[in-house]
């Protein structure tokens, strides 16, 4: 009794050598009972000798090439030709697999084999009707065979459930759409129709990337289509996958290099996928400045509202933070999420909240990040740093004494104090201006004192004012913030500014 091969010939290359060794067994069955065809031609029998030897090696491509040989040395030899028929088979090409069993059927009729190898093919490609009548006439002449006859059983079943579907899809009802044609894909993997049905499902539910590995299947099963390759490129592009978007269109710029869709695709794609890298490793290297100009370039290659504009906006609105343009940043954070609501991006926007010392707000986007994710560090100590900043908002800025950015260098920071003292020194005042002056300066004193203290510093921007003996919890509870005042009053020196 024979045993439908495409059964047990898995895609997978671990399992070939298995598959191979099925094949060599089946064969060996169903040439038993067949015509002996003997051929004179020695360089044949050859390639016959060494195909089924690299068959059983499992090297399927090399056991072809022979049998390729074979066949054009005698191309009537309906053993040879079914022979490379399950190689096709197995190999999951389904096209050369039928044509060369319908040409031993030509050559001869009765050879049964061939023609549940057939039907089997037909049935895993989703032609029903035609695997009807291979399974038919088989069943005629062998009316127990078991194998086919369950074959043929479930058929008819199947057949129904692909008017179901279709009924399903034309009333929007994909999610029973998928789990029927994902049923009917486990009978018939190779069924083109089946494939692109459950791809356009899963876009219509919006799982892009289940669609994409359909759609792959799809265009492997098309013998690699340059269509397929810019109809996933396109996908892969809308859904922010620049560089595999990048990848997938040089793929069918592969089989047409002045291909009238993909050529000019592919120069859209490299440029955009050059500057988000661009603005991405601008942003890790803290070079907020040159992330911003990428990132603004991304905007005005893609008007079109993708994951593209997507992810430069994302990109601009952490950019912007960094650059201390809280305002901007703002507004592209709220572009960002109007596109997609995501736990990290809520952290983002609640920074430039921070920035813009929008304390309840910022504490309110950290929760909704939290809400999307539970274990978010990021924003459960946020939201810690919020509250202190909201604090601290009541108590000295030192940025703000000294009228930096929070992002100032150390040399800025000298600088800028060296400015303000000179200012507020209280030797350039009198009677009550001088006690006023003398507040700033202490103000200004102890801003220098903090943020030319890499420690300190850190403890402020986190919330914590280091010169607090009220609030402070590292180690300066109870200390005098202006010991280094105690050697009489500061006011008796003269200080000298280079």
């Amino acid at each position: 009794m024979a045993l439908p091969l495409s059964d047990l010939l898995p895609f997978g290359n671990g399992e070939r050598k298995l598959a191979a060794c099925v094949l060599l067994l089946l064969l060996e069955l169903f040439m038993d009972g067949a015509d002996a065809v003997s051929t004179n031609q020695a360089d044949i029998d050859n390639h016959l000798e060494m195909g089924k030897d690299f068959l059983a090696r499992g090297q399927l491509s090399d056991a072809l090439t022979h049998y390729h040989a074979a066949v054009e040395g005698d191309p009537n030899n309906y053993l040879t030709l079914f022979k490379r028929g399950t190689v096709y088979l197995a190999l999951g090409k389904a096209r050369f697999a039928i044509q060369d069993f319908s040409r031993v059927l030509e050559l001869k009729p009765d050879f049964t084999a061939a023609r549940i190898q057939r039907g089997v093919v037909h049935m895993k490609t989703g032609d029903y009707d035609l695997a009807m009548v291979d399974f038919e006439v088989v069943l005629r002449e062998d009316p127990q065979n078991g194998v086919v006859h369950d074959h043929y059983s479930r058929l008819r079943p199947a057949k129904d459930q692909w008017q179901l579907v279709q009924h399903l899809m034309d009333n929007n009802d994909e999610q029973n759409a998928i789990g029927m044609l994902t049923q009917l894909l486990e009978f018939s993997p190779w069924c083109l129709a089946f494939r692109q049905a459950r791809s356009d499902a899963y876009l219509k539910v919006n799982d892009a990337l289940s669609a994409i590995a359909d759609l792959r299947q799809v265009n492997r099963l098309s013998q690699d289509s340059t269509e397929g390759h810019y109809n996933i490129a396109q996908l892969l592009y809308r859904i922010g996958h620049c560089t595999n978007a990048l990848k997938e269109i040089r793929e069918c710029l592969k089989y047409d290099p002045e291909h009238k869709l993909c050529f000019p695709f592919y120069k859209k794609v490299r440029k955009v996928e050059k500057q988000l890298v661009t603005a991405e490793t601008a942003r890790e290297e803290k070079q907020a400045p040159e992330c911003i100009v990428a990132a603004e370039a991304v905007l005005k290659h893609e008007p079109e509202e993708t994951m593209i504009r997507y992810e430069a906006h994302k990109l601009l609105c952490s950019c912007y933070t960094s650059d201390e343009q809280y305002g901007k940043a703002l507004s592209q954070c709220k572009q960002a999420l109007d596109i997609l609501k995501d736990a990290q991006l809520y952290c983002d926007r609640a920074e430039a909240l921070l920035g813009s010392e929008m304390y309840d707000d910022a504490i309110h986007d950290f929760q909704s990040a939290l809400e999307m994710d539970e274990n978010n560090s990021r924003a459960k100590e946020g939201i810690q740093k919020a509250k202190k900043l909201q604090k601290q908002a009541e108590r000295r800025d030192y940025y703000k004494i000294l009228g930096v950015k929070r992002s100032a260098t150390k040399q800025e920071i000298v600088k800028a104090y060296r400015k303000a003292a000179q200012k507020w020194h209280p030797d350039n005042f009198k009677d009550d201006e001088k006690k006023l002056a003398e507040k700033k300066f202490i103000d200004i004193a102890a801003a220098k004192e903090v943020l030319t203290d890499p420690e300190k510093r850190r403890q402020f921007d986190n919330g914590e004012d280091p010169l607090d003996p009220e609030g402070n919890q590292h180690g300066f509870r109870g200390a005098d913030p202006f010991a280094h005042f105690q050697h009489g009053s500061p006011f008796q020196f003269k200080f000298h500014f280079n």
